[in-house]
């Protein structure tokens, strides 16, 4: 048990580590032709994260042209689905992606 703690600890610090920047909610803009959050990127497109990721409990918008990505600080309650606020279902696991 304790060797499942250490791994999802040191996988959220190294994901912590590798962020382009933390952004919060309301320092990005609302794109409705993407229907997603937007955040500028250095390498000039948009990381974006869209509502229904929001409502699963994602924080990582990502670049569609890079592989930078921000960690987007919100209020999850915000976006919580009104059927999760009642019931206590999680989110979907996530898959882990390689970075080359």
């Amino acid at each position: 048990m304790q060797g499942n703690y250490l791994a999802s600890k040191n996988l959220k610090s190294a994901r912590d580590q590798m962020s382009y920047d933390d952004v919060e909610i309301e320092d990005m803009e609302w794109n409705e032709k993407l229907q997603a959050f937007t955040y500028p990127c250095p390498c000039g497109d948009l990381f974006q994260i869209t509502k229904k990721e929001l409502r699963l409990g994602e924080e990582i918008a990502r670049c569609p042209s890079c592989s930078l990505y921000i960690t987007v600080i919100y209020n999850t309650e915000d976006f919580a689905d009104s059927n999760r606020k009642n019931k206590n279902i999680e989110p979907p696991k996530r898959q882990p992606v390689a970075v080359t």
